[in-house]
């Protein structure tokens, strides 16, 4: 072993061709990696240089007063954006540059976008659409990229929508909130007037009822009513002749008053000058001594006398009772008793009052003027009697007369004083009542249209009424059901709300809440194994993939077998030659691995172990190559290519296990690179022991299962290779 690996390495040394060769061989693959790993180092931070067409065909819109242009500011945002290089032009020359592939994608703001964003604030909102053309033919990754450019515009709009739309939401809510705490003591009132309306519900269907019989007794009084018009009417005006007539009568009666008063005057001064004649005649006779011829000359005198204030009063009395005869004739000729009526009979009375006075007091006048009569009628008889007797008639006679004197000038001055004027005082007073009676009748008498009209107005309110409470009446139960649930909703809201949490909850600062939607998740990512780019995150598998690149290489270029294969065993050609490729594998990994540290300068977590587990790896896959070739020959050269190909799309390298077809995930367990990958992994992001450990044993059972085949199955396989191998190259066509 150690002879085949010593003179090999001394063919190396001693020939310049050969060391340029294994140089090469070493080299190149390095080459493959640190290219591959340079150009994936950070694509995504180079898709400023995809150019990318802009079409803004957004006519804009008018949404409750307020111009919107949706696309013309996506415009302006996009101009100061380089996620991209954004082209923004018209949408025939956008897809001519598409279709020739000078543009990417193109993207397109139809004309009704902001239309139908303001479709919002609508009963029937219509979602807005952004066009999206891709040219896929140009490139496997790019349209990917552009498309994740055009979701990143939709959601920039979507954010910037929602977060407007909200901002406004969160402002109505918060005008709401305080709108609620100003009126939480009407809100409270309600309440209260919602229970007291259902408690008060029943009392209110009886007074609806209550109300609605007193309609329908309204409504018969009415009819009564506008059925007594017409005799209103009548009466008023027959009320308002006979107050004229009245009014006709008294104005006759103060005229005959002024008539009669001076002739009353006048006989009552004639009748009190013959009670003072007789008064003095009876004084001049008193103390003379009378014979009976005396004394019927002094009867005649004082009948004379009396007799002429009898008739004096007679005259008196006859005017007085005419008066008084008018009176009541006026009394009979007005028997109805209306309310100019009654004014009229409250002066008649008293003025009836007066004139009873005065003739009672004219009647003990004559009384008295009788009584002298019938005195002096007894002179004649006492005569004979005595002149002491006669005396005392006479004396008599003289105080009757005075008195009668007397009682004549009192009358005389109670009729000038108090009855003549009270009696013109009642007149003039019946006479304003009669006109204020005749005033109130005329405007009555002119009111009774406007009654009918207002009563016949009435009685259509009242049946419109009565219609109001008959409905009213039906819709209690419904309204009593309804006010029962609202009553009772409100007390189970109560139970579980509190409206003061819903006013606070109302309440916000609409920048805060609209900043809040417009990014209510923020993303705070917590690396545990931090990468730094796109780069360094695929530097496990170009590695590794250039790990047995190189080893293939080896075996393509390099002869498997030692010169003088007679003097060694199989195993010890095996295993001599397999040094020899494991030790240009070392230098192999050592250029790759210690290149990406220095040369690309790749940040990675743990360099030692980073090149250490390279070396493991490099050995693994050297052994397998080395073994698949050295036993089978050109066949296992084949194999080992196979096997790459296997590898490259089913050890999760480049896309996760999980997304591969079911075909490369029931593979992946028992491919090599799926742990070699792993294994990097572990060195450039952060180690976790167990993960080290698993992929070390799975890597040393690769190996030790290669090296056992290698050991035990190249001499019996060898010999049949070799005939398989003479025969192809007979062909011409193989080496």
């Amino acid at each position: 072993m150690w002879k085949i690996f010593a003179r090999d390495w001394k063919s190396i040394s001693t020939n310049w061709v050969a060391m340029i060769l294994i140089g090469g061989l070493i080299v190149l693959p390095s080459l493959y990696a640190w290219f591959n790993i340079k150009a994936s180092w950070d694509p995504y931070s180079q898709t400023d240089q995809l150019p990318v067409a802009v079409v803004n065909e957004d006519e804009g819109a008018t949404v409750r007063g307020t111009e919107i242009d949706v696309g013309k500011d996506l415009v302006e945002e996009l101009k100061g954006n380089d996620s991209f290089d954004w082209q923004f032009t018209d949408r025939e020359t956008a897809m001519d540059q598409l279709e020739y592939g000078d543009y990417y994608a193109v993207i397109v703001i139809p004309d009704a976008f902001s239309e139908k964003l303001g479709t919002v604030v609508s009963d029937q909102p219509e979602k807005s659409n952004v066009e999206y053309y891709v040219n896929e033919k140009i490139n496997a990754i790019a349209p990917k990229i552009t498309e994740k450019g055009a979701s990143v515009i939709v959601d920039q709009i979507t954010k910037e929508f929602v977060s407007e739309v909200n901002g406004t939401v969160a402002e109505l809510f918060n005008e709401l909130g305080l709108e609620l705490e100003k009126d939480l003591p009407d809100i409270k009132r309600f309440e209260e007037y919602v229970f007291k309306l259902e408690e008060n519900l029943p009392e209110i269907y009886d007074l609806i009822s209550g109300a609605y019989d007193d309609s329908q007794n309204a409504a018969s009084i009415i009819n009564d009513v506008q059925g007594l018009l017409p005799r209103a009417d009548q009466v008023t005006r027959e009320s308002l002749g006979t107050i004229d007539e009245t009014t006709s009568f008294l104005n006759e009666a103060e005229q005959r008053l002024n008539e009669v008063a001076p002739r009353v005057e006048a006989d009552l001064k004639k009748a009190q000058q013959t009670a003072e004649d007789v008064n003095s005649f009876i004084n001049d006779v008193q103390s003379v001594d009378l014979d009976l011829t005396g004394v019927t000359e002094l009867k005649d005198g004082i009948n004379q006398r009396t007799s002429e204030a009898l008739e004096q009063l007679n005259t008196v009395e006859n005017l007085l009772k005419q008066v008084q005869e008018q009176q009541q004739q006026n009394g009979e000729e007005n028997p109805e008793n209306g309310e100019e009526n009654q004014n009229q009979q409250t002066g008649s009375e008293a003025s009836q009052e007066t004139v009873n006075q005065a003739l009672k007091e004219v009647e003990r006048i004559r009384e008295g003027l009788q009584s002298v009569q019938n005195d002096t009628g007894r002179l004649e008889e006492q005569l004979k009697d005595s002149q002491t007797e006669i005396d005392q008639t006479l004396t008599t006679l003289e105080e009757k007369s005075g008195e009668t004197a007397d009682r004549i000038d009192a009358f005389l001055t109670e009729y000038k004083e108090n009855i003549e004027p009270k009696f013109l005082q009642e007149i003039n007073q019946a006479q304003q009542t009669l006109s204020d009676a005749r005033s109130i009748l005329t405007e009555a008498q002119s009111t009774i249209p406007q009654i009918s009209q207002i009563l016949g107005s009435t009685e259509s309110n009242l049946a419109e009424g009565q219609d109001i409470l008959e409905y009213m009446l039906n819709e209690y139960p419904y309204v009593n059901e309804k006010v029962n649930q609202m009553a009772d909703r409100i007390r189970e809201i109560q139970g579980e709300t509190d409206i003061n949490e819903i006013i606070e909850l109302l309440k916000n600062d609409p920048e805060a809440e609209e900043s809040f939607f417009k990014e209510p998740v923020s993303l705070s990512k917590n690396t545990r194994f931090p990468i730094e780019n796109y780069g360094t995150g695929m530097t496990p598998f170009y590695t590794v993939l250039a790990l047995w690149v190189g080893a293939l290489l080896l075996v393509s270029l390099l002869s498997t077998e030692p010169v003088h294969t007679s003097e060694y065993r199989s195993y010890e050609q095996y295993l001599g030659k397999l040094a020899t490729f494991v030790s240009i594998g070392f230098l192999q990994t050592l250029v790759v691995t210690l290149g990406n540290l220095f040369f690309l300068k790749i940040g990675i977590a743990e360099s030692l172990y980073f090149v250490l587990f390279g070396l493991g790896i490099s050995f693994v896959f050297m052994t397998i190559v080395f073994t698949l070739v050295s036993v089978l020959g050109d066949v296992g050269k084949a194999g080992a290519i196979v096997f790459l190909v296997l590898q490259i799309a089913g050890s999760g390298g480049t896309y996760p296990v999980a997304l591969l077809p079911e075909f490369f995930q029931n593979i992946h367990p028992f491919l090599p690179f799926s742990y070699a990958v792993d294994l990097l992994r572990e060195a450039v992001g952060g180690i976790v022991q167990a993960r080290v450990k698993t992929d070390v044993i799975r890597l040393s059972i690769f190996a030790g299962v290669f090296l056992a085949i290698g050991i035990f199955l190249k001499g019996p396989l060898h010999e049949n290779s070799r005939k398989l191998m003479k025969k192809s190259r007979e062909s011409g066509l193989f080496h």
